[in-house]
């Protein structure tokens, strides 16, 4: 007569704590990268009663419930819309704080655009009929705009684009020493021309 031996069980009650263990040396030895994001400088709250934004720092577009674009309380194409931003942010039109007009701004210094780049916001404002599209394609003409600047204020200290910069930056096979020097350039074009972008909430219509 064979002898009968049961199936020998296997102990799944371990293989739990193996996977928590795993977890835990996953979560403890993964680097994660907190420089990415969109890179931007929050304008101050228009709310705040103790900001004082002068009209003239404040670059209005906004997008109507049939999708026309205003710049300035005048209805613009797209393709227009780029060009305006870059003259007003680029205007450099007051000395700030004794030291002078701005030095790398090629602007007209008009007396009713903005002071000094790191003052100009723009503000975009749509209506609840506006389509997406059109909202995004006036996001895309803004950053356009800053980083037409940006481009070329690289080139001019460093011989090379901002979006070069930031692609060679983001490329893991740099070593951790040209990773430093791209992120202080990086830092140095943000600086001069810092995304201030203020987006109230939607108006209804």
């Amino acid at each position: 007569m064979k002898n009968h031996r049961s199936p020998q069980e296997v102990n799944a009650g371990s293989m739990a704590d193996i996977a928590f263990l795993l977890l835990i040396f996953f979560l403890v030895t993964t680097s994660i990268e907190n420089d990415a994001g969109i890179n931007r400088s929050m304008p101050p709250d228009i709310t705040d009663n103790t900001v004082d934004i002068k009209e003239r720092n404040l670059f209005e577009i906004s997008i109507n419930d049939v999708d026309l674009i205003m710049a300035e309380d005048n209805i613009i194409k797209p393709t227009d819309l780029r060009e305006k931003i870059i003259a007003f942010i680029d205007n450099g039109g007051m000395s700030i704080e004794n030291e002078g007009y701005c030095t790398y701004c090629k602007g007209n210094r008009l007396a009713n655009s903005s002071e000094n780049p790191d003052k100009a916001i723009i503000s975009i404002k749509t209506q609840r009929n506006s389509s997406y599209p059109v909202y995004v394609s006036v996001q895309n003409e803004v950053i356009g705009a800053y980083n037409f600047l940006r481009n070329r204020e690289s080139l001019r200290l460093f011989n090379t684009t901002y979006e070069t910069i930031y692609s060679d930056y983001y490329n893991d096979e740099i070593s951790e020493d040209q990773k430093k020097i791209l992120k202080e350039r990086l830092e140095i074009i943000r600086a001069l021309y810092p995304q201030k972008i203020l987006e109230p909430e939607t108006v209804n219509n």
